[in-house]
């Protein structure tokens, strides 16, 4: 009999459901070895998270950000940024994640041949640009495109933090905030509004975008928008 507080599971659905491949050596020799269940936790989050995604590795604030890590991670009275960190540093000196401390982010990938290599190649990568002379800072350095979103908008998702990685490669740091900062001045705080500034942008020119912007506020901007 369940407990009453057991949040009960209503089964997996009839069909075809989408699976995580896990290597059998995950099975005979992680699971007898781990014995701390935010590890295992966390662990088998990554697992999932890089099976569905296109990146090789996940950053810090992607697994920062995962309501659905977090909400697992809530266990006794400890804090879910707390049990992170903990974990991850757990699964670090195991053996199952490999680390790369990244200017803008940490950076996890599991220890396979695949995430080997691309550790290798970013460690190097990461160490030449270090080699280099520093630049000096300017005043109008930005932050990355998740420390904006989640300062303006709100927490990221994976699947949202892919859609911001293809959105840093389609358009200028500057194109991103000045949308962000005007879904935000419209009360329009989503990722999907701000794309929509950046499509029309990148169609009709930015120029023009700003002169509209002159004339046309809130509800007649948001007509311009989805028109």
């Amino acid at each position: 009999m369940a407990s009453d507080d057991m949040k009960l599971f209503s089964g997996f659905p009839t069909g075809k459901v989408q699976v995580t491949p896990l290597p059998n050596l995950f099975f005979s020799e992680l699971v007898p070895a781990i014995d701390d269940l935010a590890e295992l936790k966390v662990t088998l989050h990554i697992f999932w998270h890089l099976a569905h995604s296109k990146s090789v590795s996940v950053r810090a604030s992607e697994l920062r950000a995962d309501r659905t890590l977090a909400q697992s991670l809530k266990v006794n009275d400890a804090k879910p940024e707390q049990e992170l960190e903990r974990a991850l540093a757990r699964a670090v000196e195991r053996g199952t994640l490999v680390h790369l401390d990244s200017a803008d982010d940490n950076l996890y990938f599991l220890n396979t041949e695949r995430g080997r290599r691309a550790f290798e190649k970013m460690e190097s990568e990461h160490t030449s640009r270090s080699n280099l002379a520093p630049e000096p800072a300017t005043a109008d350095a930005r932050p990355n495109i998740f420390t904006l979103y989640e300062q303006n908008i709100g927490l990221l998702t994976p699947m949202l933090a892919e859609e911001l990685k293809e959105a840093e490669q389609q358009y200028s740091p500057e194109w991103i905030a000045e949308a962000i900062k005007i879904a935000v001045e419209n009360n329009k705080r989503s990722w999907s509004y701000a794309r929509k500034i950046l499509e029309r942008w990148k169609t009709e020119g930015r120029a023009e975008k700003s002169k509209k912007r002159k004339h046309w506020w809130n509800d007649e901007y948001d007509k311009y928008i989805n028109r």
